[in-house]
């Protein structure tokens, strides 16, 4: 999504979002929701994400499919669950035409709690900022 907004709630963002896009961005966020009800919903990178003390995944919507950026460990740990999709080092691309795999975004989201829990994990990520 390609936008000069400086958004601060996840709604201000789904509101400019391409109308392709609106409800399957809708669906990753409930799924992610359910995933993780402890979560809080903020706004990081001008994109809506999920976090406990730490962000544990973002998503966004565009107009051919919804961005789900879980980081690239956890990219890594699934590669082989993800050949259906067009990744690169951190970000996954579900397309709009296709059901989104809710079973493999829980996994994905719960391994990232898993992930984050760990010491050593949380300073990766914080060297990568």
């Amino acid at each position: 999504m390609e936008n000069k907004t400086k958004f601060t709630t996840t709604d201000e963002y789904m509101a400019t979002l391409p109308i392709e896009s609106v409800l399957r961005a809708r669906e990753m966020r409930e799924i992610i929701r359910k995933a993780v009800p402890a979560a809080t919903e903020v706004i990081s990178y001008n994109m809506p994400a999920f976090k406990l003390d730490k962000v544990l995944v973002w998503f966004a919507g565009y107009k051919a499919h919804v961005g789900f950026y879980p980081g690239g460990t956890a990219i890594a740990v699934f590669q082989d669950d993800l050949t259906a999709y067009k990744t690169s080092k951190g970000a996954i691309q579900f397309p709009l035409d296709k059901p989104l795999p809710v079973s493999l975004i829980n996994k994905i989201v719960k391994y990232r709690i898993k992930e984050m829990a760990t010491p050593s994990a949380v300073k990766k990520v914080k060297s990568q900022k």
